[in-house]
């Protein structure tokens, strides 16, 4: 018999744009007064899907619509999906941040989630403080939690800190401790949003096995959300994909990663970036082309054949030591290649660069292209999940095979060029 400690059944999640709750008095009225007459909730008719990508006709957007799903103890279940597809807003309902609109969510057990840098955490607080307040929170006793301190602070690698207010801390350290306290504090469902990947190499290596224990060793659950497919095949036994607040498809954890990289994930000519310039980044992404050496568009790209990406920036003031870098990887996320331009200087204006090789030797299939700039290591815009390429399997004859026949992965190896397009008046 299955031991199904959660079981979410029919759930959907509808939000006003722009507004708080229903977003007028009259709206509330409105809804308040079918409710004592036994009626609908008005508002549950109308409504749009959540593309984030379109401006849409209405003002109530459905960020979850009818989500069916159980999982049993001691699973690891990944959630994977584009950015927008609902996945928070998924695990905010289960953590009990917000309420369903309609549908129920069923537990059989304490719940302990991380889903953003410093949730639950009081910033006036030390970091022993708050440990104390999540382990309250989650209905353990004082002696229980003293108990699992000296394991917890261990862990998470901030002893020096830990009678220090926790507003002091970095994101990385904050990250730490609250994973620490997540995992080692009595819950029987853990569940884990993307904050892990602000924690580095070393720590998400870590934090990756303590999640491996917790399921096998502990016979807890892990609810897991990453865009690291690489992750999510290691650690998760079962997997669901979301799209615009649905279930695509649940199953097995290879099966949905393929489904997802194959039907969801389109490889394309062009790719657009949000520049929503509140972010005020001082240099940011806002185009990628992929082009043969004529500077033709091409959708896919022929095995053995020449191509390059054409990235389009902006710079909004003057900057210097600029590094514009681009990487591949494979539907793992396992890096094949990366190259960068030389540190530039740059004044506010419009740019383009261009990365170009002749030849370079990849099996058929697709690949994601990784964005980043950067000024002397610190990160100015980084673009992944967004970017996908596709070499296609071309008849050729055996001459040309021959070209071919070196492996071309690249390490800086690829041609570059920066140029100017316009200069702005003013900054941005």
């Amino acid at each position: 018999m299955k031991d199904i400690v959660l079981k979410v059944e029919n759930v959907s999640k509808q939000y006003r744009l722009g507004q708080v709750g229903t977003g007028t008095l009259s709206h509330d009225f409105n809804r308040w007064w079918h409710q004592i007459r036994g009626k609908e909730n008005p508002y549950l008719k109308i409504g749009e899907a959540n593309d984030r990508s379109t401006k849409g006709n209405s003002d109530y957007v459905w960020a979850l619509n009818d989500i069916n799903f159980e999982v049993e103890r001691g699973e690891v279940l990944g959630i994977i999906g584009k950015n927008g597809a609902g996945k928070s807003t998924l695990l905010k309902l289960l953590s009990k941040v917000t309420a369903p609109t309609t549908g129920s969510i069923k537990y059989n057990g304490k719940i302990a989630s991380l889903l953003e840098v410093g949730t639950g955490f009081h910033p006036d607080l030390t970091g022993r403080e708050n440990i104390y307040l999540n382990g309250a929170i989650l209905g353990m006793t004082k002696k229980e939690i003293t108990a699992q301190m000296d394991a917890i602070i261990d862990f998470s690698g901030v002893e020096r800190y830990i009678d220090t207010p926790v507003k002091r801390y970095s994101s990385g350290m904050y990250v730490r401790l609250a994973f620490a306290v997540a995992a080692h504090l009595e819950s029987d469902i853990l569940i884990v949003d993307e904050v892990l990947s602000v924690g580095d190499a070393e720590f998400q290596k870590k934090c990756m096995g303590k999640m491996n224990d917790i399921s096998k060793g502990q016979g807890r659950t892990v609810l897991f959300v990453s865009h690291n497919m690489a992750a999510i095949q290691k650690l998760c036994t079962r997997a669901i994909l979301m799209e615009r607040g649905k279930v695509i498809t649940d199953g097995k954890t290879d099966d949905v990663i393929s489904f997802y990289l194959q039907n969801v994930n389109k490889a394309a000519a062009v790719f657009n970036f949000n520049t929503d310039l509140s972010k005020q980044n001082v240099v940011f992404a806002t185009r990628l082309e992929v082009q043969d050496l004529e500077e033709n568009l091409i959708p896919e790209i022929p095995l053995g054949s020449a191509w390059q990406l054409k990235l389009f920036f902006t710079v909004n003031q003057n900057v210097d030591d600029i590094i514009v870098a681009i990487g591949i990887t494979d539907i793992h996320d396992v890096a094949l290649s990366t190259t960068w331009s030389k540190s530039a200087s740059y004044m506010p204006g419009h740019y383009t660069v261009i990365f170009s090789e002749s030849i370079i030797n990849y099996n058929t299939g697709i690949y994601k292209i990784i964005v980043g700039i950067s000024k002397k290591l610190k990160t100015l815009d980084y673009i992944e999940d967004q970017v996908y390429i596709e070499f296609s399997d071309v008849i050729r004859t055996q001459d040309e095979l021959i070209v071919n026949n070196q492996s071309g992965l690249f390490s800086n190896q690829m041609n570059v060029k920066v140029e100017c397009l316009s200069n702005l008046v003013e900054n941005v």
